[in-house]
């Protein structure tokens, strides 16, 4: 078993199309020798649909909808990209196995492949893992941990910006369905609106320690209010016309399309109130608005504030990974909220042991995740030499020797390396899919992405 990978392999690169294409050779290798993969994602990706007799027969297999989304990961393509591929390129049409069927649509794969859910990927990954244990690309002798920030897809977030936001979102909603229904009325307030937005951005407080230059940021200060006092009169224009409209949805005869635009506004209206009344009491009002009060994007709801150390604040989710000696991913987990990376230790180890069967006989990472319960923890599990980068206090490593102590320093730091890859390879510095579920799901398709490529840098070297 664990050399029919590489033999499968060789046979495979004696083809001309494969051998320029060695990520999708080992893929296509590792598919064919373990249907078992498939059936991870068929669920997610059946579930819902219903079988006829009647019709054409033109819905991709379970095993294309897969490959697909492989292709799609490992070429950094976008859906309607995916659909060009299939009669542009001969290894996608014999990578997907199209044969003689006609390239399906892009809105097909889109349909299928957002369905796989973020628990079946995680199941995918770790059986991918296995397969590379099972030929000898990784032992998880050694464990390193540390955790990263994908960006959600959003601007950065001020008061300003958020009434913006809704006043020009709503006004958008309102016209469309204008267009859908007879007797829908409303006024646009975006033209003030927006004018009223580039003076409250170019209004500035002046930092000034004399009294001119204290004077002077008063009256910017006065002038900011006033400001923001009018944004939030029309603010409220426009979400009174929101609130009426909704309220005389019964009286209108709704179409299919009508109604999903007044389902669009049911779910703006509670969203312009709460900005509403984060605006006012910060901007008005002068008081701090609390964390569970606060909303950063109307888009993507989901997305957190990221403070770490002393960097740059960013919006979206924590992200903590392990990888080990190969540099496969084994954990990745996408975390709600800002959790110290501390806590985030014994979860991480927990899991690697669970999925993979084995107690890492080195653990690495940084001063982030140190602490005494960790370190206890660990020596629990049975791990050896236990490596934390800075420590302070009364806390020190164990290892067997310094020398030893210093090896693991270095090698924790090549975790930076594997972040900085999968970021910029695959392009999720900011994830651009929207929604919590597909933003979880774009991370994991990544991260299986990576991890084949790394699987294929440590075939070939041995091929």
């Amino acid at each position: 078993m664990r050399m029919n990978l590489f033999e499968s392999l060789r046979f495979k690169f004696e083809q001309a199309d494969w051998s320029k294409n060695p990520v999708l050779g080992l893929l296509d290798t590792i598919l064919e020798l373990h249907p078992e993969l498939i059936k991870i994602l068929a669920p997610d990706i059946v579930k819902g649909s219903k079988q006829s007799i009647f019709g054409r027969k033109d819905m991709p297999s379970i095993e294309q909808i897969i490959r697909a989304a492989l292709y799609k990961e490992e070429k950094g393509l976008d859906y309607r990209e995916l659909e060009y591929h299939q009669s542009d390129s001969r290894i996608c049409e014999q990578f997907l196995k199209l044969d003689l069927s006609l390239p399906y649509s892009f809105q097909t794969y889109q349909k299928y492949i957002s369905r796989i859910r973020k628990d079946s990927l995680d199941k995918f990954m770790v059986a991918l893992n296995n397969i590379a244990m099972k030929e000898g690309l990784e032992d998880i002798t050694k464990l390193r941990q540390d955790s990263t920030v994908i960006k959600t897809n959003i601007h950065y977030p001020t008061n300003n910006s958020l009434v913006w936001d809704c006043i020009r979102e709503s006004h958008r909603l309102l016209t469309q369905l204008q267009k859908e229904i007879e007797g829908v009325n409303f006024r646009n307030y975006t033209k003030n609106a927006k004018k009223t937005y580039f003076l409250i951005n170019n209004t500035k407080t002046r930092k000034s320690k004399n009294q001119k230059g204290n004077a002077e940021k008063s009256r910017d200060l006065d002038k900011r209010t006033k400001l923001f006092r009018n944004q939030l009169i029309t603010f409220t224009k426009s979400i009174n016309q929101v609130s009426n409209v909704i309220k005389k949805k019964n009286i209108y005869s709704i179409s299919p399309q009508s109604e999903l635009i007044i389902l669009s506004l049911e779910r703006l209206l509670p969203l312009m109130h709460q900005v509403y009344a984060m605006t006012w009491k910060k901007e008005i009002k002068g008081e701090q608005v609390h964390k569970e009060e606060k909303l950063y994007s109307i888009y993507e709801l989901h997305t957190d504030i990221i403070v770490k150390g002393g960097r740059e604040i960013q919006f979206g989710h924590k992200v903590n990974l392990a990888t080990g000696k190969s540099n496969l991913i084994l954990g990745c987990n996408i975390l709600k909220g800002n959790p110290s990376d501390s806590s985030l230790y014994q979860g991480m180890i927990e899991e690697v042991i669970t999925n993979y069967g084995i107690v890492p006989r080195d653990s690495a990472t940084d001063g982030g995740y140190a602490s005494i319960a960790n370190m206890e923890y660990s020596q629990e599990k049975g791990i050896i030499n236990i490596v934390f980068n800075k420590i302070s206090g009364s806390l020190k490593n164990i290892t067997s020797s310094k020398n030893m102590s210093t090896r693991l320093k270095k090698w924790r730091s090549g975790i930076e390396a594997v972040i900085s890859n999968l970021k910029r390879g695959y392009g999720i510095f900011r994830c651009n899919w929207k929604g919590e579920a597909h933003f979880n799901q774009k991370v994991l398709w990544s991260v299986i992405a990576y991890n084949i490529r790394v699987m294929t840098g440590a075939v070939l070297q041995r091929i």
